[in-house]
């Protein structure tokens, strides 16, 4: 009996310890999460092209295959805008909260004329926009979320090594700017 007291006294140590040591070192880590990261690229509403290298934020291309650009974005006061050619064997995007939850993804597939524009709103702008629609817009995407700061991630295909430089053409004519 005296030995299983014993062990539950070292597992109630143990677990405090460990609470302790998680509870102590979440400041550490909370600056290094994916929303942070994307903020330090830069200013928002721009793509930032991401190189091979982790860069001062910490991020970096880690497919071969694939070029990638992300964006923040803060919906506040204008519901953000996305646009894209076309003409690249293949790419995709995709919209983050902040807390690097995936609330929608598109790639040229399953786009309008295999060209990205999308715009991101909240409720309210969406519904504002639904009501009347600005001629530019009417053949966008219009995606609503239910928090008003996030961040894009968009990828190009480069499958091969002379289709790098189409693939970064593509994502330095990438658009993320305040749809006003």
């Amino acid at each position: 009996m005296l030995k299983i007291l014993l062990a539950i006294a070292v597992g109630l140590v143990g677990a405090a310890l460990l609470h302790l040591v998680i509870v102590l070192s979440l400041p550490y880590f909370s600056d290094r999460d994916a929303y942070s990261r994307v903020l330090s690229e830069g200013e928002a509403f721009t793509f930032h092209i991401l190189d091979q290298k982790p860069d001062a934020a910490g991020l970096a291309q880690e497919d071969p295959f694939l070029e990638t650009a992300v964006c923040s974005f803060d919906t506040e006061e204008h519901p953000a805008r996305l646009t894209a050619g076309a003409g690249i064997p293949f790419w995709s995007l995709a919209i983050y909260d902040p807390a690097s939850n995936e609330t929608f993804s598109i790639n040229d597939r399953t786009s309008s004329g295999g060209k990205l524009d999308v715009i991101i709103a909240t409720p309210l702008q969406a519904t504002a926009l639904r009501k009347a629609m600005p001629e530019g817009l009417n053949q966008s995407i219009l995606v609503e979320t239910a928090q008003a700061q996030g961040y894009a991630v968009l990828r190009a295909m480069a499958p091969q090594p002379s289709y790098r430089p189409l693939a970064a053409a593509f994502l330095s004519s990438a658009g993320c700017q305040p749809a006003e």
